[in-house]
């Protein structure tokens, strides 16, 4: 992207956070509802790819339960953008009321210990608000982020997110990132990193719901070189009753993986990732609409199938990114 469509980005990113802010409440999760409603019906590369995705995890529903779940699926990714235009407003007391938490326990024992945590997420509901929230909760938040285009696009959302107390890493373009991240886990912090989807050559196969997938080997690798203990993290929305409109996320902080006793360390890192791939897979078939993967993620999807697996752009152009 260069020029003017460079400008339009910007433009458009500033409209969310400026308009979007504006907005009543009600009136900006209305509009956002439209949006993603319009945007299954026109179809396109997202929408399709979306429907594949949903079509693989549940293949037990037929066209019209997966078109309504599609439908349900798009609404839950735009509700991800109004909540993330509209989350520097939110009170500590607005945000502790929207956030919803379980299997904490062990994760807070360990920062209480003085030990790091790190958290292997999915695409999954509104990783931004269990951020900020794990932040202000439980221990400060280092991540990273990818890169986006143009780069001030990637500077507003870099901004964004450090003004809701997180530290964030580039993953590309500012030096050693698994050096940084590692360097930051000697205090107790929480690290949570989304790691359902790597076709690079550096990530690992794993099962998920059935199908081969490529994750990033990162969470596993840090736990491995850290001592850091490792739990798989997935988030959902739940309905509130009051306003009826309005959703809770629900952060689930599932069993701690398992380090294993024997084997290379590469052996053990495919392991702990597919303890990890184990726990998400059966969140993302119960609450399959919460998983916004707009990309190819499963190896028999890649042009050339398993084989460009873990070729580096073997996807230009089929991108939607967070």
């Amino acid at each position: 992207m260069g020029g003017i469509g460079d400008v339009l980005a910007l433009g458009g990113y500033r409209l969310g956070w400026g308009a979007v802010r504006r907005l009543p409440e009600r009136t900006a999760y209305t509009v956002f509802d439209r949006l993603a409603d319009l945007t299954v019906a026109r179809g396109g590369k997202g929408v399709r790819r979306l429907r594949s995705n949903y079509a693989k995890v549940r293949p037990e529903l037929g066209e019209p339960e997966l078109d309504a779940l599609v439908k349900a699926g798009m609404r839950s990714y735009m509700r991800y953008y109004c909540e993330a235009f509209r989350l520097p407003d939110r009170t500590r007391a607005e945000l502790e009321a929207s956030v919803r938490v379980v299997g904490d326990a062990p994760v807070r024992a360990e920062i209480a210990a003085g030990r790091p945590v790190v958290c292997f997420l999915g695409h999954l509901g509104n990783w931004d608000l269990a951020g900020a929230w794990g932040t202000r909760a439980i221990a400060p938040v280092v991540t990273v982020a990818e890169r986006l285009e143009p780069e001030e696009v990637y500077a507003e959302f870099l901004a964004f997110r450090e003004s809701l107390g997180m530290t964030i890493l580039p993953l590309t373009g500012g030096g050693d990132v698994f050096a940084q991240l590692r360097g930051h886990l000697a205090q107790p912090v929480l690290m949570p990193l989304l790691a359902d989807r790597d076709l690079t050559a550096r990530g690992v196969e794993v099962d998920l719901c059935g199908h081969r997938t490529s994750m990033a080997a990162g969470p596993a690798a840090l736990s491995l070189a850290s001592g850091a203990a490792l739990f798989p993290v997935s988030i959902h929305y739940e309905p509130m009753e009051q306003p009826s409109w309005r959703h809770r996320v629900v952060i689930t902080f599932h069993e701690r993986v398992t380090v294993p006793t024997s084997g290379a360390t590469r052996a053990k890192a495919v392991a702990m990732t597919q303890q990890c791939a184990d726990a998400l897979g059966g969140a993302i078939r119960e609450h399959t609409q919460d998983w916004h993967m707009l990309q190819r993620v499963f190896l028999e999807d890649l042009p050339g199938a398993a084989s460009s697996a873990g070729a580096p752009g073997a996807e230009q152009g089929d991108e939607v990114r967070r």
